[in-house]
């Protein structure tokens, strides 16, 4: 086997740890927020990237990027948590094709009710994780991340 392939070969594996991580992670999230909040984790996510934004409130190719999701998946999306009264949309002054999204006031009450528990269950699971041998060098690395980093990723 040549040097190309030993790194095809790493890369696989980088790649099934991280999924193996991300798994093991969303799995406690999504039970959790949904049994006590109500929120599934991409829910969460859309509300955490919002209060996130100066103004509080983003375009939906923004909020789309955000959360991982596709334009029509996020435009879905947005439609549930609107109707629960946890989102508002406004057209843009500047560009009246534009549209943001917005926190309403129940919104960001709800993501500061969800964020502690977020927050608890992200760190539990990342706690068990780094006891998989399997898992523990990502898990390390993440921690190694500097303050902000992952903030920037959005």
């Amino acid at each position: 086997m040549g040097i190309a392939d030993d790194s095809s070969l790493i890369r696989a594996q980088g790649w099934r740890t991280l999924a193996a991580l991300h798994a093991h992670i969303e799995g406690d999230l999504e039970r959790t927020l949904q049994t006590e909040h109500s929120l599934s984790v991409v829910e969460y996510t859309v509300l955490d990237a919002l209060s996130r934004q100066d103004g509080w409130h983003m375009r939906m190719q923004q909020l789309a990027r955000a959360s991982a999701l596709s334009s029509s998946a996020t435009t879905r999306l947005v439609n549930r948590l609107e109707d629960r009264g946890i989102l508002t949309r406004i057209l843009c002054k500047d560009d009246r094709r534009g549209i943001y999204t917005e926190l309403t006031e129940d919104g960001r009450a709800l993501l500061d009710r969800a964020r502690p528990t977020h927050d608890a269950v992200l760190e539990n699971a990342l706690a068990s994780a780094r006891e998989l041998p399997e898992l523990a060098s990502l898990v390390d690395a993440i921690h190694a991340l500097p303050t902000g980093a992952s903030a920037s990723v959005a």
